[in-house]
């Protein structure tokens, strides 16, 4: 399997260093990464990572202005690509075709191909002009997953509410990377039903 990973200007960048560390660890998957400016600035504020060594996770790190990159033609086969974070202004782009840097073209391509293209906004709250972003990127095939943590789990540190989003992510590409847990149903805590 191969897949893009981006990373783009919106905080949450976590999300996207988090989904290149799992499948750095699993054989066969290929990661070929592309991030935004932006998106290694975030690096520095959020996490205590360096841009550098979220690049050397991925199998191949693209850089964002090389529009000639293998990731911006549709003979180049992937599985499809996951942004995270997705900010508005490349989810504005990837909605209105405006492919001016190799994060938005890998979309785009991805997208017309027929691929799967999933978008983790990082955005909140949301204006109407946001919301109609979502409802045409959804009409155009892109998957819509914002981070938002499940509590069924009973997540005990943000790290387990990060694999958790992670994990439900992976499995829209039948990636079961461990991290997601499992609705079973309702067990009894403490004398009443949870």
């Amino acid at each position: 399997m191969r897949l893009i990973i981006g990373i783009a200007g919106a905080s949450g960048v976590i999300y996207g260093i988090r989904l290149l560390e799992i499948l750095k660890g699993i054989d066969d998957v290929e990661t070929h990464l592309v991030m935004t400016k932006t998106a290694r600035m975030n690096i520095g504020i959020e996490t205590d990572w360096r841009a550098t060594d979220v690049e050397a996770l991925a199998d191949e790190a693209h850089k964002i202005s090389n529009v000639a990159a293998s990731l911006a033609s549709g003979s180049f086969k992937t599985d499809g690509m996951i942004v995270a974070a997705c900010s508005m202004k490349t989810l504005s782009s990837i909605v209105h075709s405006h492919a001016d840097d190799l994060l938005t073209r890998a979309a785009d391509v991805v997208l017309k191909d027929c691929r799967r293209l999933v978008l983790m906004p990082r955005e909140t709250p949301l204006h109407l002009g946001h919301c109609k972003l979502f409802y045409e990127a959804a009409q155009l095939g892109a998957i819509i997953a914002p981070p938002m943590p499940a509590m069924y789990g009973r997540p005990e540190t943000i790290e387990d509410m990060i694999d958790h989003t992670v994990g439900r992510v992976l499995d829209l590409f039948d990636i079961d990377a461990g991290t997601a847990k499992r609705w079973t149903g309702p067990i009894e805590r403490n004398g009443g039903a949870a």
